[in-house]
């Protein structure tokens, strides 16, 4: 029985190192993704000062969030006065649900890998310098509510693959320069037209399939 019983000793304390470096990893990771972000960003009033890449997780720097598990769930860096641009590493940070960082100067184009982030409830990139387009990526994010990508200088049409986002309730892309047509399906039918304006090149509202998704959108 005491045989027995070490041997049950020694398997739970494995399991419990185990789980843990597994905790440890994953916190790195997400330090790490977090830190390339502070690396591409310009912070003139070092509102990033705390994000050490030397410590274990990032859970204890000013602006992160995280979970029970030590697992990062939001990021809070609206009206903090950042320029730069996003980075793909983002895309990392799985159990994600709050990306905030409405009215900066942030440049550049919004990383396709965005898209991984499954967990996300909220992508407030409003108010920026935000260039290119809407990654149909994004249609992934099946847990989205808020998606306020208004006041940047966006291209291209929207995609189609967000009419697939059931959970969407807000949709902001006004303020913009994108083209085609505006959706009418799925979570589009309840998003106000004014949503939209200030886009010279979009057109208005799907006519059940009679104007071409991709009119005036080259």
């Amino acid at each position: 029985m005491e045989a027995a019983s070490r041997a049950s000793l020694r398997f739970v304390i494995s399991v419990t190192v185990t789980l843990t470096l597994f905790h440890f990893a994953a916190a790195n990771s997400e330090g790490d993704a977090l830190y390339t972000l502070k690396r591409s960003l310009s912070d003139p009033d070092n509102v990033l000062q705390s994000w050490d890449p030397t410590l274990v997780s990032p859970c204890t720097w000013f602006h992160v969030t995280c979970n029970q598990d030590n697992r990062v769930t939001r990021v809070d860096l609206g009206n903090s006065n950042l320029s730069g641009h996003l980075v793909p590493e983002l895309g990392k940070l799985e159990h994600l649900q709050y990306l905030e960082l409405y009215k900066n100067n942030i440049q550049g184009t919004i990383p396709p890998e965005l898209g991984n982030l499954k967990s996300l409830v909220s992508l407030d990139l409003y108010n920026n310098n935000i260039s290119g387009t809407i990654p149909p990526s994004l249609g992934k994010l099946k847990n989205l509510v808020f998606l306020r990508l208004n006041d940047n200088r966006l291209t291209g049409p929207i995609p189609k693959e967000l009419a697939a986002v059931s959970s969407l309730k807000v949709v902001d892309v006004s303020k913009n320069d994108l083209c085609g047509t505006i959706p009418t399906s799925g979570p589009f039918e309840h998003i106000p037209l004014n949503n939209f304006e200030n886009n010279p090149r979009l057109e208005g509202p799907e006519l059940l399939g009679l104007v071409s998704y991709d009119t005036n959108c080259s």
